[in-house]
């Protein structure tokens, strides 16, 4: 299975945030074209909740960043139906993603590493790796709030477009975006990046602990 692992470098906590994700936006992209806006959006809170469900399920636990984007989701979702708006939800985006670039920056300034905290359990770097992970992420959020930006004023969400010869409104073409662009950029950044950083890879603590008691062994 070694060949699958340099493949699909993701742990199943990895995946399972991938899937909660895009999951719902998924699931909103079809029931909008299908139902229309309101139904879409109730999708994407039900989905959202589901996926929130099953992170509990499968990792017993409901990790942090997953936990914010839900809750943020859920929020905007809900300010969205109550004014009648998907706009909200479009604009979540833009926001959380600018808001965490500002906090993962600020944190580095203060030497407190997000993504260390959050996730030294599952990845083992030095400090110099994690600085560059968070500093490769700070540029990463901040395109994409650009990018979604660029998207949701470019095309507006009440609006008619002709892609391709489907007609569609600018809502699933801000959908479309992010599943099929976004979506798989923020993946194979993410594996580039897990990839680069093997220089920087520590033994997990129970391998190094193992490790030290065999030299003391074989001393």
């Amino acid at each position: 299975m070694g060949w699958l692992r340099r493949l699909y470098p993701f742990t199943a906590e990895q995946s399972v945030n991938l899937l909660s994700e895009f999951g719902p936006l998924i699931t909103l992209f079809v029931v909008n074209a299908l139902y229309g806006v309101t139904a879409g959006i109730w999708s994407l809170i039900v989905t959202t909740l589901i996926a929130l469900i099953v992170m509990w399920v499968v990792l017993r636990r409901l990790p942090i960043f997953a936990l914010i984007a839900g809750g943020i989701t859920l929020i905007f979702s809900g300010i969205s139906l109550y004014y009648n708006d998907p706009m909200w939800v479009q604009l979540k985006v833009t926001l959380f993603n600018a808001v965490f670039a500002i906090f993962l920056g600020v944190g580095l300034a203060m030497k407190k590493n997000f993504f260390k905290y959050t996730f030294e359990k599952t990845f083992h770097y030095t400090q110099e790796g994690w600085d560059r992970f968070t500093r490769s992420f700070i540029v990463l959020f901040l395109f994409l709030a650009a990018a979604n930006e660029a998207i949701r004023l470019g095309f507006w969400h009440s609006n008619q477009y002709n892609l391709f010869g489907w007609q569609t409104d600018g809502l699933n073409i801000w959908v479309m975006f992010k599943v099929v662009i976004v979506m798989p950029l923020t993946g194979v950044y993410a594996w580039v990046m897990t990839r680069m950083l093997q220089r920087h890879t520590l033994l997990a603590p129970d391998a190094a602990a193992q490790s030290g008691h065999a030299r003391g062994y074989s001393a």
